[in-house]
């Protein structure tokens, strides 16, 4: 194992350490927890959004913490759910008093500790919603998770839910509209290379040279199919190919698109990736409103991608629009 780490138990706090260290005016840790908050939360008469879940997704999930996505976000473990006390120390935090909004990826663990720490916070008078993503078309069920797993399309869901919630929404609002996104966006990814969680020490999976997986997660779990590995083009085909399948899509609609990288995959392929999509869906008639190309939810070292689209409306385009201050997420 080669990487750039000092203890592998360590990783997630000296990560944190530094992250606040590149970001001290306008990000903070919780005392005691591996919360990172905006500096100035709560903000009185707004409602607070919480997401999270496992580290080793960098920048997810606290790059997307800054004025116009989150108030804060919970890092657990490598790949492993925050616990539910951490993420009630969150919730607490950005509450004033307009109730809080959480944002969770559909994994088991994801799930099952952040409505435990929901049932603390309105055990506490304060007022909670949720929306779980679910965008990856690739699998009903897997490793991790009953139904489809959440991936890069959350990403989506914080910008369009930040962005009402810092407009000025209500927490009825703000569950409408993430509600909305999470329903309209869909994924799907695949890997060339595994990758290495520090304390483990080695692969999480095995891959031969000329072989790739397809519908692979954001940690490594098994995907559809592993085959030999074929063209950018022939990759953005079956990945985009999986997705429209899936989608109500129609002559004319309007959609945003992430060409998402897994870690490792330079920006070149990627965007090569994305001319080919680009292609794929101006033969279907659908108008890219925007697209964005980059590391947005990442698997550590792995080599990969994923491909996301969501379908606009002019409420969604708006609000997709408005400013971002997160580091992760400018706008």
């Amino acid at each position: 194992m080669k990487k750039i780490v000092n203890d592998p138990e360590a990783v997630v706090q000296d990560m944190l350490d530094g992250l606040i260290s590149a970001h001290p005016d306008s990000l903070k840790q919780l005392p005691g927890s591996t919360a990172i908050v905006k500096k100035d939360a709560p903000v009185t008469n707004k409602v607070g959004l919480v997401s999270g879940g496992g580290s080793g997704h960098e920048p997810a999930h606290a790059g997307y913490i800054g004025e116009g996505m989150l108030d804060a976000a919970v890092c657990g473990e490598m790949f492993t759910s925050p616990t539910p006390d951490q993420v009630f120390e969150a919730i607490k935090a950005v509450d004033g008093g307009a109730g809080v909004f959480l944002v969770i990826k559909n994994y088991t663990g994801d799930v099952m500790n952040f409505d435990m720490a929901a049932e603390l916070a309105e055990a506490e008078d304060i007022e909670v919603e949720k929306v779980v993503v679910n965008d990856d078309v690739a699998v009903e069920d897997s490793s991790f998770t009953t139904g489809r797993r959440g991936i890069a399309g959350t990403i989506f869901v914080h910008k369009l839910a930040g962005a009402k919630a810092s407009a000025g929404g209500s927490l009825q609002e703000v569950k409408r509209i993430a509600e909305r996104a999470a329903s309209n966006v869909r994924s799907m990814g695949m890997a060339l290379t595994p990758c290495t969680v520090p304390a483990a020490g080695k692969p999480s999976f095995t891959l031969d040279e000329d072989e790739m997986e397809i519908g692979t997660g954001i940690h490594g779990e098994p995907g559809i199919e592993r085959k030999s590995v074929v063209s950018a083009d022939e990759i953005a085909e079956e990945l985009t190919g999986k997705i429209l399948d899936d989608m109500s899509l129609n002559r004319g609609d309007e959609v945003a698109v992430m060409i998402n990288g897994m870690g490792a995959t330079p920006e070149m392929e990627l965007y090569i990736l994305n001319k080919k999509v680009n292609q794929l869906l101006t033969e279907q008639e659908i108008t890219i409103h925007r697209t964005f190309v980059g590391n947005y939810m990442t698997s550590l070292e792995m080599a990969g991608c994923s491909v996301t689209l969501l379908k606009l409306d002019e409420e969604l385009k708006s609000l997709l629009a408005a400013d971002s201050g997160a580091p992760a997420f400018r706008v």
